[in-house]
């Protein structure tokens, strides 16, 4: 019998959220939320969050003196110098640092800025509902951005817990702000083929539905392409054919569950949507080269 999935953790509170990693901090106002990150006098902090979905927008400018590794897309960044991070409600996000890494981080819920327009991740394109973005840069470039944000910053601290309001306002010009910075940085881009514009939509569909959908051609009918055209494309610019992409995709979640959850085999097989435990093993050793509870042993 195909036993229930086990869901990753969704939060859909703020402060439920807040609760679940070890700075203090919690928010009076539901919807949108300040927090400075320092450096807290705890001697080799280690602070692993493993994979999880938020149901509210984050966003932070952070600098980093340690070793810190962020999991995003199908992506790993390790030790980046600063870096800006744009992430839309319900993706999948995970992370693991000690306690070398301060900067700015921002929460916020559609309904703060229900004033000005309701799809939010619609006005600025740094939020994508497919994908985090996340921009690594030099500490230089973050001493130029961080005055941006403490105006925000301040405005939050001085004004009334409840509402924020010119905080929330400080915040949408900070963000048109970037986003001119980004398209200012587009303008010297070279321009995109048709099939860099498939391959990059191609990806950000394999992120949002790697558990359900693992043929080309569930892709193809998506993109309105053949399989066999999307295949090519794929694979004449990555180097990789598209099966492999969605294939890495779910191993690479799957691989981050058996290392970084205590979650039973059996129950991480059903998340991932395959037919029975077994099946999961056969995937996961073709993929890794050990089994499920090997590969756990030694990450252990």
């Amino acid at each position: 019998m195909h036993q229930s999935k086990t869901q990753l953790p969704y939060y859909t509170d703020i402060n439920n959220f807040l609760a679940s990693i070890p700075w203090p901090g919690r928010t009076a106002n539901p919807d949108f939320f300040c927090l400075r990150l320092k450096k807290l006098d705890r001697e080799q902090l280690q602070v692993y969050r493993p994979p999880f979905k938020r149901s509210f927008y984050f966003f932070a400018l952070l600098r980093n003196s340690g070793s810190i590794e962020v999991n995003y897309n199908n992506q790993t960044v390790s030790n980046p110098d600063s870096y800006l991070v744009f992430h839309s409600p319900n993706l999948l996000y995970s992370f693991a640092h000690n306690n070398a890494l301060e900067g700015y981080l921002i929460y916020f819920k559609a309904a703060s800025y229900s004033f000005f327009k309701p799809d939010f991740h619609q006005t600025f394109s740094l939020f994508d509902v497919l994908h985090t973005n996340l921009f690594n840069f030099d500490h230089a470039t973050f001493d130029r951005l961080a005055p941006h944000f403490e105006e925000v910053f301040e405005a939050y601290e001085r004004s009334s817990k409840q509402d924020h309001i010119e905080a929330r306002l400080k915040l949408l010009g900070l963000l048109y702000y970037l986003e001119d910075i980004v398209l200012e940085q587009k303008k010297d881009a070279k321009p995109v083929t048709g099939q860099q514009i498939l391959f990059r939509k191609f990806i950000q569909l394999v992120n949002h539905h790697y558990i359900d959908k693992r043929t080309v051609q569930e892709y193809a009918d998506m993109l309105s392409v053949t399989a066999n055209y999307l295949s090519q494309s794929v694979k004449r610019l990555s180097g990789k054919n598209a099966l492999v992409h969605i294939t890495d995709r779910l191993a690479s979640e799957a691989r981050s569950l058996v290392q970084y959850t205590d979650v039973d085999i059996s129950s991480i097989a059903y998340q991932l949507n395959f037919s029975d435990p077994a099946n999961f093993g056969k995937f996961f050793k073709r993929q890794v080269g050990l089994s499920p509870s090997e590969y756990r042993k030694l990450q252990k």
